[in-house]
């Protein structure tokens, strides 16, 4: 039993000290330098310290104090499996006081922006059907990652290039889809390469950027159509021989895969005889000859026709001329001698060119070859003029490169006696540079965040050019360069420079395609750049410190001062609102107009300055940011209190002055004092005369001091008494406040004391009495009923004296008899009935 209240005082002091040791924490930014100071144990524990493990920490003896070693704090080595929470705790354990006490504390591992996001894979693939609706969203299966915690883990995904095709969708769990906000053709552009920007939420955010390739899936949505160089007139000897291919049609489907095949068939409206002669190849477009013709057929219309899956047939039409067999008397040829250039028997002939002649045409043969003629067959931009028996080749017009960039000419030689020959003759036209680049739009607008980390691609700018080679290769290049760049390949714009909206809002951009081509053309497009606010700008005060002076007794809601705050962001960013922080002053801030206010009357003589501190905060997203400025208010006296006299206490108080009294003597002096400040406190002691030809007193009233003394020698006229009415005067303005009290001095040899009945009588202007002392008259008591007063008094305190004692006496008496009955019921437990013992217990 006697151990049990040591052991209760020794689990309260344990408990005591779990509670204090519970609301010990100490809390260090991770990677800081070599001696950063974290925290002191010297506020809640007496030294000497001693800390037991100093891997991360060392102590100091004497103050207790913490300091960081020369060891790394890692946030993200020390709590991997913690990265994401909020707090990473090392225990510590130290030894500390007189007694040795040992001690647990944790220390909070406090994380810095120190780790950027990272993608796992630098280029993301993601397929999409080209018939995707808009609005279409696409699930995104791609993450990053950030070792940081809090703000500084926190991740947000941009697509600064999608260029209006795509944009980007992040709900709350930061899963992303790729929603389709522009009609895709496949066979307009196949794939999309896009920069896909991950920034963290730190303060100077850290980013990482993957590829994002959006590849376009065909579908069957365009059908076979026949080109232009499908051949329209062919001519074939009647002596051919059978299975020679006689002409070819060609037809092309923009769609891939199994999107774009063709099956070649000939029209059902074809006779079953030129089914019999000729024959189409269904995957190729052969036409190729099966019989044998009869000697009255001179020319045979066929009607091909292309299929594709799901599509209509297309048809063309050609024309077969069928020549006579060739004489064997007869060997007519056509000779060809170029003019233009030429490679490999095919003329090279530049577009945009004027009629131009390309070659001289004969024919060979024996002498009936005189009477026949050359002609082109077919509809082509060439003609034969006769020369002398000879013919120029020329062309009808310029020719067009992007149009159709190859021309085969039949030129067919006939005449009566004449086995028609027939030549082909090939043109080739090279392109020229006749085409500028042209971009998808002539103005384009980004909106752009502030504070992005640059090298971020903003937008993927694209301009075509329907030339060839060098002359369709289209590089880019910016009018100024500055705060951005663009890549002279790609054309991806990005910032050169973190853009700053409150020096800079937009940016007017003009960026120039040119080709290769020479002369080199060259196009241009207009980019306005909005720069985007964030809330990086806390609300800034006119001054960090202001100082105001207001008078007291100003009105409720007096002005105190302008105290102005500004913040160049904008929008909710740039809303600021001011409020005191410190409630123990009369103070409100007005922030409509930007002012200091009070909500009550000041009176200096309660508080004479006041010392505030302003806080202003916007409504800034995601969080709003603060700032502080000091202000102090002094408040100007004015002149609203009377002096008070503090001596005499009252107009009744009478002073003996002996006769023999020396002159110069201080009879006695006048104290008062006044609440105001300045020259509204100071006082000044003035004699009022209610008499002018009353005696003149020998007493004189020194005005800055009070002090009363004897002017003159006193003589046998003086004896008797003196009142002297003494005003007592402030130096206040605009008017002084006055106050007075009688001074009643009574010259006589006996120095028994005098007393006042009553006060002294004014019989001068009533204007003249500013105040009255208190009326305590304590000179007025007699000796006799001060006697009686005092036996009065002393036979109330015995009666209260005897009263108290038999009170006393009363209570201890009962107490003795309570003591007894209890001891008497005690020993009788056992020997009265049942009924008295509970009565005995009653009592």
């Amino acid at each position: 039993m006697e151990r049990a209240p040591a052991l209760q005082s020794l689990l309260l002091v344990l408990q005591l000290r779990m509670v204090v040791c519970a609301s010990l924490r100490f809390s260090v930014k991770e990677e800081q330098e070599p001696g950063t100071l974290a925290g002191s144990l010297s506020l809640r524990f007496p030294p000497p310290y001693q800390l037991l493990n100093q891997d991360y920490l060392w102590m100091d003896r004497s103050t207790g104090s913490l300091y960081t070693t020369e060891r790394v704090l890692d946030r993200e080595a020390l709590c991997p499996e913690e990265t994401g929470a909020q707090e990473c705790i090392l225990l510590h354990n130290a030894i500390v006081g007189p007694h040795e006490d040992l001690i647990q504390f944790p220390v909070i591992i406090e994380d810095i922006n120190d780790n950027g996001p990272v993608f796992e894979n630098n280029d993301i693939h993601l397929n999409v059907s080209e018939d995707a609706p808009l609005g279409a969203a696409l699930f995104l299966d791609v993450q990053a990652r950030d070792r940081d915690a809090g703000h500084n883990g926190k991740l947000r995904y941009d697509l600064p290039s999608a260029a209006g095709v795509f944009s980007l969708a992040v709900d709350e769990e930061d899963f992303m889809t790729l929603v389709v906000q522009a009609p895709l053709d496949r066979e307009t552009k196949d794939e999309y390469r896009m920069a896909l920007v991950v920034s963290d939420c730190g303060l100077q955010p850290l980013s990482a950027t993957a590829t994002l390739i959006v590849t376009v899936i065909d579908v069957n949505d365009n059908c076979p159509r026949f080109s232009s160089d499908s051949p329209r007139q062919v001519t074939v000897s009647r002596d051919s021989a059978r299975n020679a291919v006689v002409a070819r049609v060609r037809a092309t489907d923009p769609d891939s895969g199994p999107n774009a095949a063709i099956i070649y068939s000939l029209h059902s409206t074809v006779s079953e005889r030129a089914k019999g002669l000729f024959s189409i190849d269904r995957q190729t477009g052969d036409i190729r000859l099966q019989g044998s013709f009869h000697d009255s057929e001179q020319e045979v219309v066929l009607k091909a026709s292309a299929s594709g899956p799901q599509c209509a047939p297309r048809h063309t039409q050609v024309v077969i001329l069928v020549l006579p067999k060739t004489k064997a008397e007869s060997k007519t040829r056509i000779k060809v001698r170029f003019i233009a250039e030429h490679r490999n028997q095919t003329v090279v002939i530049p577009e945009n060119q004027p009629p131009t002649v390309l070659a001289l045409l004969e024919v060979e043969g024996d002498g009936r070859v005189k009477g026949s003629s050359l002609a082109i067959r077919g509809h082509v931009p060439f003609t034969l003029s006769p020369q002398n028996g000879k013919y120029l080749l020329s062309t009808s017009q310029p020719l067009d490169f992007e149009t159709q960039s190859k021309h085969h000419i039949s030129v067919v030689a006939e005449g009566p006696d004449v086995v028609p020959a027939l030549h082909v003759i090939d043109v080739l036209v090279s392109d020229v540079n006749d085409n500028v680049p042209r971009f998808l739009q002539t103005h384009y607008q980004l909106e752009v965040e502030e504070n992005k980390p640059p090298a971020a691609a903003l937008i993927t700018l694209s301009a075509s050019d329907a030339d060839s080679g060098n002359n369709g290769r289209v590089s880019y290049r910016l009018e100024e360069t500055g705060a951005f760049s663009i890549d002279p390949a790609s054309g991806v714009l990005s910032a050169s420079a973190s853009l700053d909206r409150e020096q800079q809002a937009s940016y007017q951009l003009t960026v120039f395609a040119k080709d290769c081509g020479s002369p080199e053309l060259e196009s241009h497009a207009a980019i306005l750049v909005r720069v985007l606010d964030q809330n990086d700008n806390p609300p800034l005060f006119l001054s960090q410190h202001f100082i105001f002076f207001i008078s007291e007794n100003d009105p409720q809601f007096a002005l105190v001062g302008k105290v102005g705050v500004t913040d160049p962001d904008e929008g909710v960013n740039g809303d600021t609102e001011m409020y005191v922080a410190n409630h123990s002053g009369p103070f409100v801030v007005d922030n409509l107009r930007g002012a200091l206010h009070t909500t009550a009357s000041l009176d200096r003589e309660a508080c004479d300055h006041y010392e505030l501190h302003l806080l202003a905060r916007d409504n800034g997203h995601p969080t709003s940011l603060t700032s502080s400025a000091k202000v102090t208010i002094f408040v100007e006296d004015i002149n609203d209190n009377r002096p008070k006299v503090l001596r005499p206490n009252n107009n009744f108080t009478c002073l003996a002055v002996s006769p023999a009294t020396a002159t110069g003597t201080m009879v006695t002096k006048i104290y008062a004092t006044d609440e105001d400040s300045g020259l509204n406190s100071e006082i000044t002691y003035t004699v009022v005369d209610q008499d002018l030809k009353r005696r003149s007193t020998p007493f004189h009233v020194e005005p800055t001091s009070g002090n009363i003394t004897l002017a003159r020698r006193l003589l046998v006229g003086d004896l008797g008494m003196h009142h002297l009415l003494v005003m007592v005067s402030d130096a206040g303005k605009p008017a002084p406040l006055h106050a007075t009290v009688w001074v009643n001095l009574l010259v006589n040899e006996s120095a028994a004391p005098c007393q006042l009945d009553r006060p002294p009588s004014w019989s001068g202007p009533p204007d003249r009495i500013y105040q009255t002392p208190s009326r305590s008259r304590i000179c007025e008591v007699s000796a006799g009923r001060s006697a009686q007063l005092t036996l009065m008094l002393g036979a109330g305190m015995m009666v209260a004296s005897l009263f108290l004692l038999l009170v006393t006496m009363a209570v201890y008496l009962k107490h003795r008899r309570n003591q007894k009955q209890k001891k008497k019921c005690q020993d009788a437990e056992n020997k009265i009935p049942l009924r008295i013992k509970d009565k005995c217990e009653n009592n």
